[in-house]
């Protein structure tokens, strides 16, 4: 999976400080980039001027197009959000078998964080 991202420094803190990824070589591309590690997938940002594809909002809404990553727990990573500054939509309660909470990158990318319930 790819996403565009307009400033690779503010994106790389967000991704590898805020949500813990760990970042992975990348081949020497010539535009600036960054790749993660995502259990046996990747996330690709690609820093982009002008990219096309941006909502141009950072406001957090569950229905725009997003990728989901599991959680271990719904607790800590709400509390670890919020303790960085990152607004959240917080669902425990949702119409799927699992706890949910919607954020947004710097770049208005949006992204779910899903745990199984602990009750």
């Amino acid at each position: 999976m790819s996403l565009s991202v307009t400033d690779l420094d503010r994106a790389k803190r967000f991704y590898g400080q805020v949500l813990g990824l760990k970042e992975i070589a990348r081949p020497d591309f010539d535009f600036p980039g960054a790749w993660y590690e995502l259990g046996d997938r990747q996330l690709h940002l690609i820093a982009h001027k002008a990219p096309r594809g941006l909502r141009g909002t950072t406001d957090v809404d569950p229905r725009d197009g997003h990728f989901a990553l599991r959680v271990e727990s719904h607790r800590q990573a709400l509390e670890h959000l919020k303790a960085n500054a990152v607004p959240v939509v917080d669902s425990p309660r949702n119409a799927t078998p699992w706890a949910q909470i919607h954020i947004a990158d710097p770049d208005g990318n949006v992204i779910e964080l899903n745990a199984e319930r602990s009750d």
